[in-house]
C-alpha cells in the first residue's frame, strides 16, 4: 500500500484511514471520486473493502491477477476483492478459525458480482482433485440457478437479488473445498403476483418462455408471448434490451445439469413455474347473490394438471374456505376479493416453497460426501453473506421494514466486531485502549425486536387477536405502546412540520442511517402469509414430488398456528447473527455511483446517501479513534531503513531497537507514535506522508549508490570468473582429447580383430574365438525382436531368427503370445465379458442374415431398457420371487386385425410376460417356446411361437421392438434356445388359431411402416440402413 502513497494527490489514498480530515464526509466522497475517475473501484477502511460499481468490464479479474494477490500480505498491493478473498482464506488456514465475508449495499451496487468474484477466486486458486473440481463447478453454477429463480429486474437494477443469501464453503485441512451450504432469507414472494411499473417478475418466467423449445412449451400449455400472462405484465416491462432471456435459459439449463438435477426433477420444477402463470390467468366472476365462480376453466385445468392435483378440488378450494367451529367443519363461499387473494396466496406459497426446495436440493449437491471425507472435524468454513442493503423507497412496506431491521442488526454486529478486533490488537501489542464514542443502535434493535414491547411482537399480537383487525388498528396499538420512544414517530405524534410530509397510515423509524417512513397497508396480510386450509389439503395430495415435499400433510393435521413471517425472519436473523459471531468477519461495502447504470458517471448526492446508510463514516471514526497506521517492525524497518545511517544498509540488532533508532532519527514526537510488542502505531497520516516523502527524496541517492557498487562488483567478478574458467577449460580439454583418442584407437583395433576371428569360426562350437561374434548376432536379433514384437493377439507376424536361435525364437514367440493373452484376459471386466458373450451369441444368430445386425454391432446391449420406476409395482408383486432380468417397451399386434397395442416385455429367468400398465396380459414360458421368428430386413418385428395346446400361453405373440437384435439375443440366451431363432427373408407365418395361420409380408421401402395389407396379411415396410 505504501508504494501508492506518492500518487495520492492524483488518485487519492488507498485506505480512508490515512485521510487527514477523516471526520469530513466531503473529503471521504472526494477520495472516492478521484479513485473512481481512474477506474480504481476498490478502497480500504482498515480491513473493510469499499467497492464502487463501474458499470463496465475492467481488466482486473484475470487469472494473472489472481496469482498476483495469492499469498501476498493484505496491504502490500492495491485494494482488490481478490485481496480480501486471499486474506480470508489464509487466515482460515493459518489460524484454523472459521471466517466470513459480509457483502452489503443497495440494489445495483454490485453485491452479487462481488460474491461471484470471491467464489471464482476460491475455485481457481484452491487445491483441487476430480471431486473438488466438480464441487467447484457446482458452487459456481449455483449462482445462475439462484439468480434465475430469486432475481428480477427492478427500477434500480436489471439483476436485483430479491432474497438474502448466506453460503458456507467448507475446506479440508489441505485448504481444498470439500462442501458447501446455502441459507436463504426473505424471498420477495409478493413479486410473483405484483410488480411496480418498470419492474419484472422473477427471471425464470421470461427465460422459460423465450428460451424453452416448442415441444416443452406445448407440454406446459404455454405461449411464447409473455404479454399473454397477467403475472408478467403488471410492471409493463416484459422485454428488456439489456437482458438476453434466451441465452440465460441455456446457462440455467446447463447449470441444473452440472448441479445434479435429474431430467424428471427439472420437468417437475418447470411444471410448477408454468402452473404459476396459469394460476395468474385464472379469472373469477361474481354472481347475483355474491357467489364467486371461475370464468377461465381451461387455465384452471392446466394449472391443476401441472400441479398434479385434482381440478375439481382446486376449483372448490379457490372459491370456498373451510372453517372449524366447536369441532365441526363448515364450508363457506368466498367473495370476489377473497377468491383473488386466495389465488394469489396459492401462487406465492407454491413459488416460495419451491424456491426453498431448490436451495435444499442445491445444498444436497454441495453437501460433504462422507464416502470421500470420513469426518468433518478438520473442516474449516468461510461464510459468504450477500444480503440486501438499507432500502429507502418512495413507498416503504413490510419488506423494507424487514430489510432495514436486518441492516440494523448487521450494523450493530459490524461496530461491535470492529471495536472488539481493534481492542484485541491494542491489548496484544500492549497499547493502552482509548474509549471510542460511537452511535450504539441497540436502542433501535430493541424497539423492533424486544419481547412483548417491540414492533414485531405487537404486529404478531395484532395478527392473532380475535375480532376485526386491520392495519390501522395495528398502527394505533403501536402509538399506545411505543409512542413515547425517541426513535418512533407517527402522524398523530408528530409536530406540525412533520405531519405535512407523513400520511396517517405511516409510521417513521429513526434508523442509524436516517429516517424512513413505513406505510402500514398490507403489514398484517404479509405477516400472516397464510393459505386457506382447504388449499393446503389440495396441495398435500399433489402427485408432483416437489410439491408433496413442500406441502406436508402434518401442516393440515397440526392445529398449531404457524409462526408469523416477521417472527420467522427475526429468528432466522438471530441464528445468522450467532453464525457470524462465531466467525472472524471481513467486510465488503458496495456503492453504486449513479441510478442510470452509466459508466464513468459519479452522482455525489446518491453516493453521499449510500455512505450514510452503509455507516462508512461511523466505521472510519471507530478505526481512526486510535492510530491511523500500524505495521510490523520488520516491514516498517525494511521500507524506511535508508532514511537513517544506523539502520542502512542492514540492521543486525533487535527489530524494536532498530525501529526506535529510525523514528528518533526522523524526529517523531512522542504523541505521534507508539511502539507495541511487534508493531509500530502512527497516530497521524501526515506523519506517515512526511516519512514517505522523505523516502521518495532519498531514492535517487540510494539508486545511484547501489548502481555504482553493483556495476563495479559485477564487472570485477565477471572478469575473474571468465579468466579462471578459460584456463581450466583449456588444460582439461586438451588432456581429455588426447586420452580419448588413444583409448579409442586401442579399443577399435581389438574389436575388429575379435569380430573377424569370430566370423571365420562362426560354424564351430561356442569358444573364445567366436563368442563375441555369436553374442553380437544374438544381441542384434533380440534388439530387432524387441522393436518388432507383435502388439496384439491377432498379429501372427514374427521376425525370422538366425539358425542358432531358431529354438529360442519359438519359445520366445510362445511366451510372448501367452503373456499377451493373459494381459488381455485380465483387462476384460465381468460386465464386458457378459457383453462379449451376448455379442457372440448375436453374431451366431444374425450375422450375414439380418439386415440391421451390422448397425447393432457397435452398440452396447443394456441390462434393461426400462427403469424400475417404469414397471408397475403391482406387476412386480405379481411376479413374486422372479426378478426382472430385462425389460423393453414393445408394440404388440393383435393376431386378428393387427391393432397395435403398447406393451412392456419383461424377461425373467424362467419365463417372459407381456404387461399392459399394471396388468400381465400374457405369460410366455421358455419351456413351451417353440421358436422365435424374425425377418432378414431392417425392421423390428419378432414373432414368439407358442403352442396352442396350452391355454395359458394364448398362442403366438406378434411384437415390434426398436431393439430387436438385443431382445432376441437375451431371450434366446435366457431360454437356452439359440437354435430356435428362425430368420425368414420374405414372410413369417404365425398361428392365428388352432387351424388358421397368419402371414407377415416384408418389403423394402424408404421408411418403416407396419399396416394391414392385401389378403389380410400384415405388411411391414423396412427401410435400408447404411452400414455406417
Amino acid at each position: 500500500m505504501e508504494s501508492a502513497l506518492t500518487a495520492r494527490d492524483r488518485v487519492g489514498v488507498q485506505d480512508f484511514v490515512l485521510l487527514e480530515n477523516y471526520n469530513s464526509e466531503a473529503t471521504f466522497i472526494e477520495n472516492l471520486r478521484r479513485r473512481f475517475r481512474e477506474n480504481l473501484i476498490y478502497t480500504y477502511i482498515g480491513s473493510v473493502l469499499v467497492s464502487v460499481n463501474p458499470y463496465k468490464e475492467l481488466e482486473i479479474y484475470s487469472k494473472q491477477q489472481m496469482e498476483r494477490y495469492r499469498g501476498v500480505s493484505f496491504y502490500e498491493i492495491s485494494p482488490h476483492i481478490y485481496a480480501i478473498s486471499d486474506n480470508t482464506y489464509r487466515a482460515m488456514r493459518t489460524e484454523r478459525r472459521d471466517q466470513c465475508i459480509l457483502i452489503s449495499g443497495e440494489s445495483g451496487a454490485g453485491k452479487t458480482e462481488a460474491s461471484k468474484k470471491i467464489l471464482l477466486y476460491f475455485a481457481v486458486t484452491c487445491p483441487t482433485n476430480n471431486h473438488m473440481v466438480t464441487l467447484g463447478d457446482r458452487l459456481l453454477q449455483s449462482n445462475p440457478v439462484l439468480e434465475a429463480f430469486g432475481n428480477a429486474k427492478t427500477l434500480r437494477n436489471d439483476n436485483s437479488s430479491r432474497f438474502g443469501k448466506y453460503m458456507d464453503i467448507q475446506f479440508d485441512f489441505k485448504g481444498a473445498t470439500m462442501g458447501g451450504h446455502i441459507l436463504n432469507y426473505l424471498l420477495e414472494k409478493s413479486r410473483v403476483v405484483h410488480q411496480n411499473h418498470g419492474e419484472r417478475n422473477f427471471h425464470i418466467f421470461y427465460q422459460l418462455l423465450d428460451g424453452g423449445d416448442d415441444d416443452l412449451l406445448n407440454t406446459l400449455n404455454l405461449e411464447r408471448n409473455p404479454h399473454s400472462y397477467r403475472y408478467l405484465v403488471k410492471g409493463s416491462c416484459a422485454r428488456v434490451s439489456s437482458i438476453s432471456d434466451k441465452n440465460n435459459w441455456r446457462v440455467v439449463r446447463k447449470a441444473l445439469d452440472v448441479i445434479g438435477f435429474t431430467a424428471e426433477e427439472v420437468q417437475k420444477l418447470l411444471n410448477i413455474i408454468a402452473s404459476v402463470l396459469h394460476l395468474g390467468n385464472t379469472l373469477f366472476g361474481e354472481g347475483e347473490e355474491g357467489e364467486t365462480y371461475i370464468i377461465t376453466e381451461t387455465q384452471l385445468s392446466n394449472a391443476a394438471k401441472l400441479l398434479g392435483v385434482d381440478g375439481s378440488a382446486l376449483k372448490e378450494a379457490l372459491t370456498h374456505k373451510k372453517l372449524t367451529a366447536k369441532g365441526e367443519e363448515m364450508i363457506s363461499p368466498l367473495n370476489f376479493e377473497q377468491a383473488v387473494s386466495a389465488r394469489d396466496a396459492l401462487a406465492k406459497a407454491v413459488y416460495g416453497r419451491t424456491f426453498n426446495w431448490l436451495v435444499e436440493k442445491i445444498n444436497q449437491s454441495l453437501a460433504l460426501k462422507e464416502e470421500i471425507y470420513h469426518s468433518s472435524k478438520d473442516a474449516s468454513v468461510i461464510g459468504l453473506l450477500d444480503i440486501y442493503g438499507f432500502e429507502v423507497l418512495q413507498h416503504n412496506s413490510f419488506e423494507q421494514f424487514c430489510i432495514n431491521y436486518c441492516n440494523e442488526k448487521l450494523q450493530q454486529l459490524f461496530i461491535e466486531l470492529t471495536l472488539r478486533s481493534e481492542q484485541e490488537e491494542y491489548e496484544t501489542e500492549g497499547i493502552a485502549w482509548e474509549t471510542v464514542q460511537y452511535f450504539d443502535n441497540k436502542i433501535i434493535c430493541d424497539l423492533i425486536e424486544e419481547k412483548h414491547k417491540g414492533i414485531i411482537s405487537i404486529l404478531d399480537e395484532e395478527c392473532l387477536r380475535p375480532g376485526e383487525t386491520c392495519d390501522i388498528s395495528f398502527l394505533e396499538k403501536l402509538e399506545d405502546i411505543v409512542g413515547g420512544h425517541p426513535h418512533f414517530i407517527t402522524h398523530k405524534l408528530a409536530n406540525g412540520k412533520t405531519r405535512r410530509v407523513m400520511s396517517r397510515e405511516e409510521f417513521r423509524l429513526l434508523h442509524y442511517a436516517g429516517e424512513v417512513n413505513y406505510n402500514v397497508n398490507g403489514f398484517l396480510d404479509k405477516n400472516n402469509d397464510l393459505l386457506n386450509r382447504n388449499l393446503k389439503e389440495v396441495m398435500c395430495q399433489s402427485e408432483n414430488q416437489i410439491l408433496s415435499h413442500c406441502f406436508r400433510r402434518e401442516e393440515v393435521i397440526d392445529q398449531k398456528r404457524p409462526e408469523m413471517a416477521a417472527s420467522q425472519f427475526k429468528n432466522s436473523l438471530m441464528k445468522l447473527m450467532e453464525i457470524l459471531m462465531s466467525k472472524e468477519p471481513s467486510y465488503v461495502r458496495c456503492i453504486k455511483p449513479n441510478d442510470t447504470k452509466q459508466p464513468g458517471r459519479f452522482d455525489e448526492v446518491l453516493v453521499r446517501h449510500q455512505v450514510k446508510y452503509l455507516g462508512l463514516m461511523e466505521n472510519l471514526r471507530v478505526r481512526r479513534a486510535g492510530f491511523a497506521y500500524r505495521r510490523r517492525f520488520e516491514a516498517f524497518l525494511q521500507r524506511y531503513k535508508p532514511l537513517c545511517p544506523e539502520t542502512w544498509p542492514n540492521w543486525n540488532g533487535k527489530l524494536a531497537d532498530g525501529v526506535s533508532a529510525l523514528v528518533n532519527h526522523l524526529g517523531y514526537k512522542p504523541e505521534e507514535y507508539k511502539l507495541g510488542r511487534s508493531k509500530i502505531f502512527i497516530r497521524f497520516p501526515k506523519t506517515l506522508f512526511a516519512t514517505e516523502d522523505a523516502l521518495e527524496a532519498k531514492k535517487p541517492e540510494i539508486a545511484l549508490t547501489l548502481q555504482k557498487s553493483w556495476r563495479g562488483y559485477r564487472e570485477r567478478a565477471n572478469y575473474q570468473r571468465i579468466r579462471h574458467a578459460v584456463i581450466v577449460i583449456q588444460s582439461g580439454w586438451r588432456g581429455m582429447k588426447a586420452r580419448r583418442r588413444a583409448k579409442r584407437r586401442r579399443e577399435a583395433a581389438q574389436l575388429i580383430r575379435r569380430f573377424i576371428k569370430g566370423f571365420i569360426c562362426r560354424h564351430e562350437e561356442y569358444c573364445d574365438d567366436n563368442d563375441y561374434f555369436l553374442d553380437h548376432v544374438r544381441c542384434s536379433f533380440l534388439k530387432h525382436l524387441r522393436k518388432n514384437l507383435p502388439r496384439s493377439v491377432l498379429d501372427k507376424s514374427w521376425p525370422t531368427p538366425p539358425a542358432l536361435l531358431v529354438e529360442a525364437s519359438e519359445h520366445l514367440q510362445m511366451l510372448h503370445m501367452r503373456n499377451m493373452v493373459i494381459k488381455y484376459c485380465r483387462r476384460v471386466q465381468p460386465e464386458w465379458k457378459k457383453q462379449m458373450m451376448q455379442k457372440v451369441v448375436a453374431s451366431e444368430i444374425f450375422k450375414d442374415q439380418k439386415g440391421s445386425y451390422p448397425h447393432s454391432v457397435g452398440r452396447l446391449f443394456l441390462d434393461t431398457r426400462l427403469e424400475r420406476e417404469q414397471i408397475s409395482l403391482k406387476v412386480l408383486q405379481t411376479l413374486g420371487s422372479e426378478k426382472v432380468q430385462y425389460g423393453v417397451a414393445v408394440i404388440k399386434y393383435d393376431r386378428r386385425g393387427f391393432k397395435p397395442r403398447p406393451r412392456q416385455l419383461l424377461l425373467t429367468n424362467s419365463f417372459a410376460v407381456l404387461v399392459d400398465r399394471t396388468k400381465i396380459k400374457q405369460r410366455l414360458d421358455y419351456a413351451a417356446l417353440r421358436g422365435v421368428s424374425v425377418s432378414s430386413l431392417c425392421d423390428g418385428m419378432v414373432v414368439l411361437h407358442m403352442p396352442w395346446e396350452d391355454n395359458k400361453q394364448k398362442g403366438d405373440a406378434v411384437l415390434h421392438c426398436s431393439h430387436v437384435i438385443e431382445l432376441v439375443t437375451k431371450l434366446a440366451m435366457m431360454a437356452s434356445k439359440t437354435n430356435y431363432v428362425n430368420i425368414n427373408p420374405g414372410c413369417i407365418r404365425f398361428g392365428v388359431s388352432r387351424t388358421k395361420e397368419g402371414i407377415i409380408d416384408f418389403v423394402r421401402g424408404s421408411e418403416l411402416k407396419v399396416a394391414k395389407g392385401k389378403r389380410g396379411h400384415l405388411l411391414v415396410t423396412a427401410p435400408q440402413i447404411s452400414a455406417t
